[in-house]
């Protein structure tokens, strides 16, 4: 038989009042249901689990047998259910964001920081890792919302363009090119030994496809390639290279020993973007945490962009 919690806790019921009319009142039917309800399980098991007289309700010796049954099950049902909410107002009180290490490193603790004290219940998790990874943690369900440049497409995702960086030149602060404040022509750039950033990055990508657009030709010498803006940082201020890098990176290199300045005509550029699962709505924490980083991200860029402005380098 299809054995339903409803009827076990009927049953529950009748045993504790011995009374159809009260347990009827405690499961909220009327009394011909909560009857059904009890033949129907009696039915099903095929016994009788309680002897009826106008006068009294007890339990049968089949009815003693089932009650450890019905007790059990009911307490197993309890707790998964407990369980289940558990996990759901965890879920409702925790984010997970996936985002690019230039972004987790910079723009997001300031953030995170005055998240927390207008949200105390809410724990933010992040994941700062490249593009692809970010793209795949949104994917898979490990991570609410990212980050990212988004040039991979996915059906499962949806992406929303949120601010457009422009790319700057990073050299040391005694290299010629830094020697006046005037923006840099791309032309020279040419022949100087370059410290690019790792093919699948999004920062190589953009900078690449800038090459091709404007001079149809690699223009820049790569002296070496690596990893982590970090390291194109270390690179840059002892004077191994220039680099180029995009403006939500800029606190990287503010250091007395690197000169940041703006390039002449289209220079190169990358989307950030929102993304979330196309099929999965957002938690309220997670919403929470979207709505404060929708708010702050767009400042932060402006901000960015205003100190190179102000050659403030």
């Amino acid at each position: 038989m299809n054995l339903t919690t409803r009827q076990l806790q009927a049953f529950a019921a009748l045993h504790q009042h011995l009374s159809f009319t009260r347990a009827a009142q405690q499961c909220h039917l009327s009394q011909p249901a909560f009857s059904a309800l009890i033949q129907g399980l009696e039915q099903g098991l095929g016994a009788q689990l309680f002897e009826r007289s106008t006068r009294h309700v007890v339990l049968t010796a089949a009815g003693q047998d089932f009650l450890l049954h019905a007790q059990r099950l009911l307490a197993a049902i309890d707790q998964a259910v407990q369980s289940m909410q558990g996990a759901a107002e965890l879920r409702a009180s925790r984010v997970t964001v996936a985002l690019l290490p230039s972004l987790a490193a910079h723009w997001l603790p300031s953030l995170l920081a005055q998240f927390a004290q207008s949200h105390p219940q809410i724990q933010v998790q992040v994941r700062d890792a490249l593009n692809t990874p970010c793209l795949d943690s949104v994917q898979q369900g490990q991570a609410d919302w990212a980050l990212c440049t988004a040039l991979a497409r996915h059906p499962d995702l949806h992406a929303a363009a949120v601010a457009e960086e422009t790319f700057y030149l990073v050299c040391a602060r005694d290299h010629a090119l830094a020697q006046t404040a005037a923006p840099v022509s791309p032309q020279a750039l040419r022949g100087l030994p370059f410290v690019h950033l790792a093919a699948h990055t999004s920062v190589r990508a953009s900078v690449d496809a800038w090459q091709a657009a404007v001079f149809n030709a690699a223009l820049l010498h790569t002296r070496m390639e690596v990893e982590q803006l970090a390291t194109v940082m270390g690179m840059v201020r002892a004077g191994l290279g220039v680099s180029l890098v995009p403006a939500l990176s800029l606190a990287y290199f503010q250091d007395p020993g690197i000169a940041i300045r703006r390039l002449e005509g289209l220079a190169p550029a990358r989307t950030i973007y929102w993304v979330r699962h196309r099929h999965q709505s957002l938690g309220p924490a997670a919403q929470a945490f979207y709505d404060s980083a929708q708010h702050s991200l767009q400042a932060w860029l402006q901000s960015q962009e205003e100190m190179q402005s102000a050659g403030r380098t």
